[in-house]
């Protein structure tokens, strides 16, 4: 009895670490984007770090925390929250995430690309786009309308 009740504990613990230790990309953008609310700079560092490349990023990260560092209220207004715009899955590994930021002032872009070289979902780059408005209005260019309808 006693080596049934260890075999099935050392199974409980086996699940729960393989479980566990791999986030998949929703889970990672879910977690990105409730630090967010609280502490924009601790959600890009904290996304960062889950890849031990951008350890040579340094630079880049302090920027990118910077620059969220910089939506504050009296520059931008209150943050609502964030919306979807698009998911491109290029193959099981490799996935792009494009969010909508609503603030007062204006909408922000976060164009999140996670990577899964082997068994652990990373974040392969995340690029911030305040212009997206401009995007928008081009896509209601005539050449890029289908007139045949």
């Amino acid at each position: 009895m006693k080596l049934t009740k260890k075999i099935f504990i050392i199974i409980i613990v086996l699940i729960s670490k393989t479980s566990y230790s791999q986030d998949l990309p929703d889970e990672m953008i879910k977690s990105f984007f409730t630090q967010y609310s609280k502490n924009p700079a601790k959600a890009v560092e904290k996304i960062y770090q889950t890849s031990i490349w951008t350890s040579r990023l340094k630079d880049g990260i302090e920027d990118m925390k910077n620059e969220v560092g910089k939506y504050t209220i009296d520059y931008m207004g209150e943050y609502y929250g964030s919306e979807l715009i698009t998911k491109k899955q290029l193959s099981n590994t490799f996935v792009l995430y494009s969010y909508l930021l609503k603030y007062d002032r204006q909408p922000i872009r976060f164009i999140f690309k996670l990577y899964r070289p082997n068994d652990k979902w990373v974040l392969f780059s995340l690029k911030i786009d305040g212009v997206i408005d401009e995007e928008i209005e081009q896509s209601a260019k005539l050449f890029n309308l289908d007139l045949e309808k």
